[in-house]
């Protein structure tokens, strides 16, 4: 028994990742590849990855939402979850980075379940709504910029059904937004929407120290 989470150590961690993670070899080999490119932190984890394939699946989702793509390793986990006729709208400004996510799609064999939109992710979520998508998408996952984190929650809130789940990503940002020393636009956008959710009485909300942070909250 604890009554808070424990903290984990590189040797503890190791363990976890042994005794519970099945990444397939496209997954592992996209997160190696990824490793070594210098914005690699901006890659979830792989137990991150997982537990939102786990929760796509549970769910029952089949039509998602993603908001920053990067090289795609959350977007093929989710995507390789999703029930036959299944569609993830994946929503990404860099079409370099996303060369390589369409390449592993490809291997991985979902790239027809993935509609890939390039563009600003406030605008991109601003045409689905003109394009008459709002209350269609059961789950949303958004990990980009973070000053947009409020904006793209309205949105996304407005996309999702009654009863569809959104995600956010970094939402304890290694720390700082503990930190009351730290006045970056980003730690104070991340605060923004942490306490936004909090008090909105729309949903329902959780918040897991899995990975970097990730806010679940379920619309009513």
């Amino acid at each position: 028994m604890s009554t808070r989470t424990i903290p984990m150590d590189d040797r503890l961690y190791d363990y976890l990742l042994r005794v519970s993670l099945r990444e397939s070899d496209v997954m592992r080999r996209l997160r190696e590849e990824t490793a070594k490119m210098p914005e690699a932190g901006m890659q979830v984890s792989p137990e991150q990855a997982q537990f939102m394939a786990f929760l796509v699946e549970t769910l029952g989702v089949r039509a998602a939402l993603e908001v920053g793509v990067f090289t795609g390793y959350s977007s093929l986990a989710v995507a390789s979850a999703l029930p036959e006729g299944g569609k993830l709208v994946a929503c990404d400004v860099s079409d370099e980075w996303t060369r390589i996510a369409r390449r592993y799609w490809r291997e991985g064999r979902v790239d027809d379940r993935i509609e890939l939109r390039l563009g600003p992710g406030v605008e991109t979520l601003d045409a689905l709504s003109r394009e008459g998508k709002n209350g269609t998408f059961d789950f949303a996952f958004v990990d980009a910029d973070k000053e947009s984190y409020v904006d793209y929650y309205e949105r996304c809130l407005g996309l999702v059904r009654t009863g569809g789940v959104l995600a956010f990503d970094n939402v304890l940002w290694s720390g700082r937004v503990a930190d009351p020393a730290d006045h970056s636009a980003s730690t104070r956008a991340i605060r923004r929407l942490n306490e936004h959710v909090a008090r909105d009485s729309r949903v329902t909300v959780t918040l897991l120290p899995i990975g970097d942070g990730l806010t679940l909250a379920r619309k009513r």
